[in-house]
């Protein structure tokens, strides 16, 4: 019996030789951009919470921030199947294999669902606990506590939306992400907006109105998600039956590496807000405010990533292993230019992004220096994501994973701790230990790409 072939809105590229460079950036463009749209509409959930809770105070924003990378830090477990999913379906996607691309997808929703919904509800149960061994200020904690529940309690859909993002982008349909990203912040917004400061006679509930209205979004677009596919990928597997025993296995060598890497990264990143809040309250605020500027900064990097993850499994898949390498370098020199541009700003104006979020002197002033060192070092983060990114695509998500802790957690984490409150040197110490942790996981990461054994790797 033939198999049947869902119709792609987005034809897979062919191989390089056949294709201008001018083709090849208007692919890479046309995979990207939707995607780096979406991880803005994504990261602007944090924004939108800094943004609105700053205004309660800098207690508030110090409290928003460290319980939002401990929210990331509990969810990071099941965010790795998003690698699986994009992996396994970019290269069935390659092979011609349409009919089965939405296969590797089922698998990725029951496994968050299966490990989320209970693992969301015994972590919301010990949230404020969890959060006093980062933090011992009872004012940063009496925010923070309430927040951090409410976020949990839209861990699970977490999931849900990063096995979605993997399939739709796999597929080369990524303005199906795009579009229901920008669907959940306006959702987002609104809801903040009227939980926070109590709009339209509801109750004000500061810091955790926050947490409830982000948690809401998330689950309104797995809605969201789940309708579109019910449509569009029908003829693709989409809710037809699970992946098979080989299937399964190939995804969990992709995502469960992919997951601790997740882990680790955020759990480093809650470390680092630890080790700052131990230099201060008010350097813990400007903290939180840098790491959300640097998320967006880094936005073309991640999306950029993630298309360049898409392109060579498609072309793996095809058995173009030279194509695949070059589709990754192309994605590098676009993604650095566009970086190089963004970082410029942050050099010669830190004040103009940081006053949007700070409003009291004294965290300005501590946050100036490490935004222009971020701004100064973003073009090796262009390198370092497109390049890991790809390494997953091409389904090396255990090399990605031990280059990534072992360059974390054995080299920046006790730096900056002995920089910052070990020898006083500050947050100024810190972040720039921050830089050379950034700089040396790029080049790492090169080097890998170029060594090619990720070519060889069967899904």
């Amino acid at each position: 019996m033939a198999r049947r072939r869902s119709v792609s809105r987005s034809p897979a590229p062919v191989g390089l030789g056949r294709e201008s460079p001018a083709r090849r950036l208007r692919v890479i463009l046309g995979l990207g951009l939707p995607i780096v749209g979406g991880m803005s509409s994504q990261i602007a959930f944090n924004l939108v919470d800094t943004a609105m809770v700053g205004r309660l105070g800098a207690d508030a924003l110090a409290a928003v921030g460290i319980a939002g990378f401990a929210g990331f830090a509990c969810a990071a477990p099941i965010m790795g199947v998003s690698a699986g999913v994009q992996a396994m379906a970019s290269r069935r996607k390659g092979e011609g294999r349409d009919d089965e691309t939405a296969i590797p997808l089922n698998g990725g929703l029951a496994l968050a669902l299966a490990v989320g919904l209970p693992l969301s509800a015994a972590l919301a149960l010990f949230a404020p606990e969890l959060l006093a061994l980062l933090n011992d200020d009872p004012a940063v904690l009496a925010h923070g506590g309430p927040y951090l529940q409410a976020r949990l309690a839209g861990m699970a859909a977490i999931g849900v939306n990063f096995a979605f993002r993997g399939y739709w982008n796999g597929v080369g349909r990524s303005m199906v992400y795009l579009r229901t990203l920008l669907a959940m912040q306006a959702i987002n917004i609104a809801l903040n907006y009227i939980l926070i400061f109590g709009a339209f006679g509801a109750p004000a509930l500061g810091a955790l109105g926050s947490g409830i209205g982000t948690a809401a979004a998330g689950w309104a677009g797995s809605l969201m998600y789940a309708a579109h596919a019910r449509r569009a990928a029908r003829g693709s597997g989409f809710l037809s039956r699970l992946p098979g025993r080989r299937t399964l296995l190939a995804m969990a060598s992709v995502s469960l590496p992919a997951s601790i890497q997740q882990f680790f990264f955020a759990t480093g990143y809650t470390a680092v807000m630890a080790i700052v809040g131990q230099v201060g309250t008010a350097e813990l605020a400007a903290a939180n405010v840098i790491v959300n500027i640097l998320l967006v900064a880094i936005l073309p990097g991640m999306g950029m990533g993630l298309a360049a993850a898409s392109l060579v499994g498609q072309a793996l898949g095809r058995g173009e292993r030279e194509a695949a390498r070059l589709w990754a370098w192309d994605t590098v020199k676009a993604t650095a230019a566009a970086m190089t541009v963004l970082g410029a700003p942050m050099i010669a104006a830190p004040g103009v992004f940081l006053g949007v979020f700070l409003h009291e002197p004294g965290p300005l002033a501590l946050a100036e220096t490490p935004l222009r060192i971020t701004g100064a070092v973003i073009v090796c983060d262009a390198v370092g994501m497109v390049l890991m990114n790809a390494l997953n695509g091409a389904g090396a998500t255990r090399t990605v994973m031990k280059v990534s802790i072992a360059v974390q957690w054995l080299l920046f984490l006790p730096a900056a701790w002995l920089a910052g409150p070990g020898l006083g040197f500050g947050l100024l110490g810190i972040w720039i230990c921050h830089a050379a942790w950034r700089i040396a996981q790029a080049a790492l990461f090169v080097a890998l790409w170029e060594r090619g054994r990720w070519a060889y790797i069967r899904l």
